[in-house]
């Protein structure tokens, strides 16, 4: 009877240890999981701005971030046709090791700067900088498959590039402002090569947070009608070519799901390499991303590619900017995976009015997304009519008054 009574009580503790901590278990688990976390990111470009061009800058630049609260910090590393980090695989390929300073232009690289700054590898100071003051570091593959038409990746590997219908050289150009450009062919094993090898140089040789691409990791809807990829369109259409209408469902789907493909590539060559980095996109709206540059992101997060999604909801009042906010591809994204929303600060001679920039993030925050990041960093504090300096930084600083971690998967 003595050992039944034992029994019973050595069973009774047993069970409140098991029960308490479950609870506590249940209480640590309810806390982690209430914790505010927000993304409170900026873009750091070498366009228009001077941030990346010199270490006191960077150092400067990342402290006041991290007293502003920020967490996140996306600098460009590939843009006009160059790294922006010393690439033994850019050097192979283009001849160039990294073209950080770049001349408009003639939409080249500032070969003075270069020589005087020699060797500076301005990757490697951001990522210790940033990570000293509590910034994650997502660098951010600007240009995509695009480049300057005069590049050297473009004339040195003319075989790489896609083309619009018609004769070149016309064919391969694409205005953007000012600027001509010509596009990758994300369809040629050998540009798909070439970037991967880009990828895996990055995630090996630095101690990245992820990798983020936009929306120039797609393809302007009229290109796709070099031979290459006709040949390779032919070959899985009985000899049929593509269709004349580069809008046509079809071949729309067709070229979208090889970019689809490519990404599953990248993902897992980032994950395999570096398993604690993230993949983020920051593209357009999806039914545009789609139809006009052949991107499905909406596909690749449901597919699991994308472990976080920056919307460029760059709009100049707030009826559209909660029109796009309020789609359901983003609504749906939102309960997977951390959304943030992209922010138009500023273009050069372009400010956006501090008070707008207010009113979107509080749009974001009350619509439940994960976040901000704005594009791009100099326009933060560049003042518009009617506005003061420090008016302007004092409304930015009152944007995130408390720390916040960012918001993770």
């Amino acid at each position: 009877m003595q050992r039944l009574y034992y029994l019973s009580l050595t069973v009774l503790t047993a069970f409140l240890i098991w029960m308490s901590q479950g609870y506590l278990g249940t209480v640590n688990r309810t806390a982690q999981a209430i914790t505010p976390t927000e993304i409170r990111g900026v873009w750091l470009t070498n366009v228009d701005s001077q941030v990346l061009f010199s270490s006191d800058a960077v150092a400067a630049t990342l402290q006041q971030l991290a007293d502003y609260h920020f967490n996140t910090v996306y600098p460009a590393v590939w843009s006009w046709g160059y790294t922006l980090f010393p690439s033994t695989v850019a050097k192979r390929v283009t001849g160039y090791q990294q073209g950080l300073y770049p001349d408009l232009e003639d939409e080249g690289r500032n070969e003075a700067l270069e020589n005087a700054q020699g060797d500076r590898d301005m990757l490697l100071e951001v990522i210790e900088q940033a990570h000293s003051t509590g910034l994650s570091v997502i660098p951010w593959f600007e240009f995509g498959f695009m480049t300057p038409a005069n590049s050297p990746l473009a004339e040195r590997h003319p075989e790489w590039l896609t083309q619009k219908q018609g004769s070149l050289p016309a064919a391969r150009l694409y205005q953007q402002g000012r600027h001509t450009r010509q596009w990758l062919n994300p369809f040629h094993p050998e540009v798909q090569q070439f970037i991967l090898d880009l990828i895996a140089e990055l995630v090996s040789n630095y101690e990245v947070d992820g990798l983020q691409l936009d929306d120039h990791f797609g393809l302007p809807a009229d290109f796709g009608y070099d031979p290459y990829t006709i040949g390779l369109y032919r070959r899985e259409h009985n000899g049929q070519a593509p269709p004349s209408n580069p809008y046509n469902a079809e071949w729309t789907r067709w070229r979208a799901n090889k970019i689809t493909e490519f990404m599953r590539r990248i993902f897992w060559l980032v994950k395999d390499t570096r398993p604690d980095a993230i993949l983020s996109v920051s593209p357009n709206p999806a039914d545009t991303a789609y139809v006009n540059t052949l991107q499905d992101w909406h596909r690749w997060r449901v597919e699991g590619y994308i472990e976080e999604l920056i919307i460029q909801a760059y709009r100049n009042n707030m009826t559209q900017f909660r029109a796009v906010l309020s789609r359901p591809e983003l609504q749906e994204a939102r309960l997977h995976i951390p959304t943030g929303v992209g922010i138009l600060s500023g273009l050069k001679n372009q400010p956006v009015a501090v008070s707008l920039i207010q009113q979107q993030v509080q749009a974001a925050r009350d619509m439940g997304f994960g976040g901000v990041s704005f594009f791009f960093y100099d326009t933060l504090w560049t003042v518009a009519p009617g506005e003061n300096d420090s008016d302007r930084a004092s409304t930015i600083q009152q944007l995130f008054t408390e720390p916040r971690v960012r918001t993770r998967l």
